[in-house]
């Protein structure tokens, strides 16, 4: 299984990540408390160890601000969280090149908490085919989990991450539901800005999980 830790904004926040070794490390270019400048980016990625894949986390972006972070190795994977569509992700790809852009297509659903909406938002068979993953999540930077139980009737055609309101209170349930990815941002924080003890404690818990 994986972890990855969402919302690095601090040369501190890499040191973290770097002792703690997750798989995967967020950057917000999207608005947000955890927001940082392709210039800051650059410069956290330049700190970030090798062995750790930074993912650009995006709202309807225009996509040559994705495609030139990925080129010029910004970023590794983007994680789409706006309204973009199979058009959008198609011209993604082609905008970087022989060796397109993974995507992570982020699929909301905790809004209404209701069965019936959910299964209609996320009869995932067709749900942006184009993209590489899923990532199931409560509401953008919401922090809140969802009914966690509405995963057991939904068919998921491709591999997917867990977000929303994860934290070291109930990961080893979320990890229990056996998605591919763990994604861990306020729950990794303390008081708005990441916790060293936190995220060496979520990664370890997730590395004495199952692995995919």
């Amino acid at each position: 299984m994986k972890i990855k830790i969402c919302g690095i904004f601090r040369e501190q926040d890499i040191d973290y990540v770097n002792e703690a070794r997750p798989d995967y490390c967020g950057f917000v270019f999207a608005e947000s408390k955890r927001q940082v400048s392709p210039a800051q980016a650059a410069g956290l990625r330049r700190r970030l160890a090798e062995n750790i894949a930074p993912v650009g986390v995006f709202v309807n972006a225009p996509i040559e601000n994705i495609a030139a972070l990925y080129r010029d190795g910004v970023i590794n994977i983007a994680q789409l969280h706006g309204d973009e569509d199979e058009e959008y992700i198609a011209h993604l790809k082609k905008a970087t090149g022989d060796t397109p852009i993974p995507v992570i297509k982020v699929i909301n659903h905790g809004v209404s908490r209701r069965k019936d909406d959910f299964r209609i938002k996320n009869s995932v068979s067709s749900v942006v085919n184009s993209s590489d993953y899923y990532l199931l999540d409560s509401g953008a930077g919401s922090g809140e989990t969802f009914d966690w139980n509405l995963l057991n009737s939904l068919e998921i055609d491709k591999p997917w991450f867990l977000a929303g309101g994860i934290n070291l209170d109930n990961i080893k349930r979320a990890m229990a539901i056996n998605p591919f990815g763990i994604d861990v941002s306020s729950g990794a924080e303390t008081d708005g800005v990441k916790d060293r003890e936190k995220i060496l404690q979520l990664t370890a818990a997730v590395r004495k999980g199952k692995t995919v």
